[in-house]
């Protein structure tokens, strides 16, 4: 398989402007997602400043950029603030706040105005089935599964992945993003248990090419890195 065959849209994850750009420039993508942990990596000081630079830049596009607030009210005012930036911009909103209360009413309220919303931090089809109720059918949304989360916790990723497709299916406009991806064989699982969509960082998407490499030749490349490396270093066994 070519990385080209792929029919999964990929969405580069992260908050570095420049990198944001010269990915948009390369075409390999077909959106992009932000969250407040890749802001605090990259930097990030000013959110609305960051968010209206990237929309500016890329129109074209979907953009998720995730509400900061603990409380719903807040978080509410903080939507419309983001949506309101651009038509492509879809608003992250946690499936709970750091309480553990379910985010369902103010998904309910936001979706039934016709704002975009990408609900992430989902992990349990139970969380899945809560959000589908909320969600509008007839506006644009995302349900962001934790995939790589969930396998670091010893599961298996797909089965949910593949019931949550099930799901979106029936409930009308909902899409399903394998989020939190590992390694570029995330890619191949996500694609095939289902997801629409999946959410690569800049490494990952680096290395998009070597999907369908030769093994033999990227068994002989991997011998020719291990012995150029040994014999910079000058290390003498005899």
């Amino acid at each position: 398989m070519d990385y080209r065959d792929l029919k999964i849209d990929i969405y580069a994850d992260g908050a570095d402007i420049e990198q944001m750009k010269r990915v948009y420039s390369e075409g390999l993508v077909k959106g992009f997602t932000t969250n407040p942990t890749l802001m605090k990596k990259a930097g990030v000081k000013d959110y609305k400043s960051f968010a209206k630079e990237a929309a500016d830049h890329i129109k074209d596009l979907p953009l998720s950029f995730e509400v900061f607030a603990d409380d719903f009210e807040t978080m509410e005012k903080e939507a419309l603030v983001l949506s309101a930036i651009g038509d492509n911009v879809y608003v992250k909103i946690p499936v709970t706040n750091t309480k553990g209360e379910s985010s369902a009413p103010l998904i309910k309220r936001l979706s039934d105005k016709g704002i975009k919303l990408n609900i992430t931090a989902v992990f349990t089809i139970e969380q899945v089935k809560t959000v589908l109720e909320a969600l509008n059918r007839n506006t644009p949304s995302i349900v962001s599964i934790f995939a790589g989360r969930i396998t670091n916790a010893g599961v298996d990723a797909e089965p949910v992945i593949a019931e949550t497709k099930r799901l979106c299916l029936e409930h009308g406009r909902s899409k399903v993003l394998w989020a939190s991806s590992r390694e570029l064989f995330n890619i191949i699982q996500a694609e095939r248990s289902g997801a629409d969509i999946i959410t690569i960082t800049d490494d990952l998407l680096q290395s998009l090419k070597t999907i369908g490499r030769d093994l033999n030749d990227y068994s002989l490349d991997t011998v020719k890195m291990f012995y150029n490396d040994g014999k910079a270093l000058g290390y003498k066994i005899l």
